[in-house]
């Protein structure tokens, strides 16, 4: 008359967290501790706080760091449609430093001046800058 037993269970031990806190593979979620928490936000507005010349947005930084290309200044802010087309591809294709074909890196410079812009874009100067897009694909013999 043999009695089952069960190995490695006990009925009678408490685990340290509830069951239904656990997660498949059996371990508790992952704690965040505050102080931990606090010290991060601490240093993050540190930080901030000691550049005031600093701008907060990161594409400000991009635009002003970048060496991707050599872009005429306020090309964006001043120039026609095809100003703005023949400067860009002037711009990538002499630029030893690009990662993308001419036609990627001065595309993509194009769309980051005007999502950066949003919604402070007059609707004359997006209207002006999607016309260059047309106008960049027609240099570079892509179609519309």
């Amino acid at each position: 008359m043999a009695t089952s037993k069960r190995s490695g269970t006990s009925r009678g031990k408490k685990t340290s967290a509830h069951a239904s806190t656990r997660t498949k593979g059996g371990r508790p979620p992952r704690q965040r501790h505050t102080q931990a928490k606090a010290a991060h936000h601490r240093s993050r507005t540190s930080s901030a706080s000691s550049s005031k010349n600093t701008s907060k947005y990161w594409s400000h930084h991009v635009m002003e760091t970048s060496d991707a290309m050599d872009l005429e200044k306020d090309i964006f802010k001043t120039g026609s449609a095809e100003e703005i087309a023949q400067s860009l591809k002037h711009s990538s294709t002499r630029s030893k430093r690009r990662k993308g074909t001419p036609f990627q890196s001065a595309m993509s410079m194009l769309n980051f001046y005007i999502n950066r812009a949003g919604r402070n874009l007059p609707k004359a100067r997006k209207s002006t800058l999607e016309q260059a897009k047309r106008k960049l694909r027609e240099a570079f013999g892509r179609t519309p």
